[in-house]
């Protein structure tokens, strides 16, 4: 009997399917999510007048993708969340005048490479308040969240990657991504044992999810995969996963890896994530598009994210580019490398491959990116990685990129529906497995205090490929659990009140 139930999900709401071992705990969670939301009302007017806050803003458009609030405002915060959002006037240590701004929730980025805190400052200045590495996760969970305790500016959590542990038990010499082994020779069973042991104490470890780079471990059998997946089940854990082929670098079969890991949730009962459906997809992405509403139609928990730039950006030494030995001098001009900024040629794409690096891939179009953002399923995610040395603009400006080009300038996307993509949606792939974030990705009574106010005339991406590490505009101010990282449109140095985000330790 399939263990799928038939008719469509809701976007606002989530759409796991539910072991039965699973619904008491599911209970419990939204049980003690509500309370949490219930013990703070909004304050009657006399009550507000008559209380202190650490913070307040005042007189923004506040604007709640969850609740559907879009007015202008009060919001008071104590002790890193809201306490109230009133119409009467609310005292407060600090006072920001929002007039003319919008108020909302700080933005969720499920995907996320960088490694140095500096970085991160880029994404508060883009509106990110909390940032994930999920499509490749890591190996040592334990050691990647002691190694930022005390140095983020914004929220961070990361998964256990099966890439990354399938690179440890293989020993593969590859930065970020395999470069031998793990990429290019199957796992005998004494080693699928260990991969899969590895990603089970990465998760009781509280890993947020797992992570699959299919497009990197294509050597990796079908059921090495699967049995992965059926961990994942086992602990409420999503995958997020790079799509087997798929790649800015070409694609024979684009359906065949989204096909694949619609199977793999169908048999193992684990969510499933597809990261950038607009390079992974390319001249596809509407038919892949279709196929991920119609699987989540029959009952299938698939999400998925896209990115707004037409280039991709990956290693060069990985395996995607095995196959480009001999292509015509044409398609090494698509790839521009990062270090220098110059386009490729036959002779620079063995040079560079053999130093390894990363390598930007100018190889989709404007019409399909856009088809993405719009798109009612997707989420808003960067893929963005480290700004020093030089990476990709979508490091600093993926998400006012969006609010600029797809809200105020094109109206292909509502601000709300902009807004949801960047915080509700992300906030809902989480919750079921990590209860923080039930309580982030909203304003709301007992929320968490991660705000950003941005005028949305002025919001702008900046960065460019040539010049990656330059500040979004328009966030005049960000606040990471209360605290202030982007105060009157500046980073502020040496704020640090990012918190991991983890699911709880089994």
């Amino acid at each position: 009997m399939s263990r799928h139930t038939s008719g469509t999900c809701n976007l606002s709401s989530s759409c796991r399917r539910k072991p039965a071992s699973s619904i008491g705990t599911r209970r419990r969670f939204l049980a003690v999510a509500g309370a949490l939301l219930a013990a703070v009302s909004v304050l009657p007017a006399a009550a507000a007048d008559a209380q202190d806050f650490d913070v307040v803003i005042a007189n923004g458009r506040v604007m709640d993708p969850a609740s559907g609030l879009d007015a202008v405002r009060n919001v008071g915060v104590r002790a890193g969340k809201v306490q109230t959002i009133s119409t009467a006037p609310l005292h407060g240590a600090r006072v920001i005048d929002a007039a003319g701004l919008v108020v909302a929730p700080g933005f969720i980025n499920l995907h996320w490479h960088g490694t140095d805190p500096r970085s991160n400052t880029f994404e508060a200045m883009d509106g990110v308040t909390s940032t994930f590495e999920l499509e490749i996760g890591v190996a040592d969970v334990d050691r990647w969240y002691a190694e930022r305790v005390g140095r983020m500016p914004i929220n961070y959590g990361v998964a256990v990657g099966h890439a990354p542990v399938r690179m440890q038990v293989m020993h593969d010499p590859g930065v970020f991504v395999p470069a031998g082994d793990a990429a290019r020779l199957p796992a005998n069973e004494v080693q699928q044992a260990r991969i899969l042991d590895g990603i089970e104490h990465g998760l009781r470890r509280g890993a947020v999810g797992v992570g699959f780079g299919l497009a990197y471990t294509p050597a990796a059998s079908r059921r090495e995969i699967l049995d992965a997946f059926r961990v994942a089940a086992r602990h409420q854990a999503s995958a997020f996963v790079h799509i087997r082929g798929a790649s800015s670098a070409g694609s024979a079969d684009r359906e065949e890896g989204l096909l694949e890991v619609i199977a793999h949730s169908a048999v193992s009962g684990a969510p499933v994530h597809v990261a950038h459906i607009n390079s992974s997809a390319q001249e596809a992405v509407e038919r892949l598009l279709d196929v991920i509403g119609q699987a989540r139609a029959r009952g299938i928990d698939i999400t998925t994210e896209a990115y707004p730039y037409t280039a991709g950006m990956t290693r060069l030494e990985s395996f995607l580019f095995d196959s480009w030995t001999d292509k015509p001098e044409s398609e090494y001009r698509k790839l521009q490398w990062v270090a220098t900024g110059e386009r490729l040629t036959r002779e620079t794409f063995h040079r560079y491959r053999a130093q390894g690096g990363f390598v930007l891939i100018h190889a989709n179009t404007e019409a399909r990116v856009r088809h993405a953002i719009v798109h009612s399923l997707t989420m808003i995610a960067s893929d963005g990685f480290d700004v020093d040395p030089p990476s990709h603009p979508r490091s600093a400006g993926t998400f006012t990129r969006t609010l600029a080009r797809y809200v105020r300038e094109e109206q292909a996307l509502s601000l709300m529906d902009a807004l949801r993509k960047m915080t509700l949606m992300p906030a809902q792939r989480l919750q079921a497995r990590v209860p923080d974030m039930a309580l982030r990705g909203r304003i709301a009574p007992g929320t968490y205090a991660d705000l950003v106010v941005f005028d949305p005339d002025r919001v702008q991406d900046v960065a460019t490929y040539e010049q990656p590490a330059r500040y979004a505009r328009g966030m005049r101010y960000v606040l990471v659990n209360g605290q202030t990282v982007v105060d009157g449109g500046e980073v502020v140095a040496k704020a640090f009140p990012g918190l991991p985000i983890r699911a709880p330790l089994r």
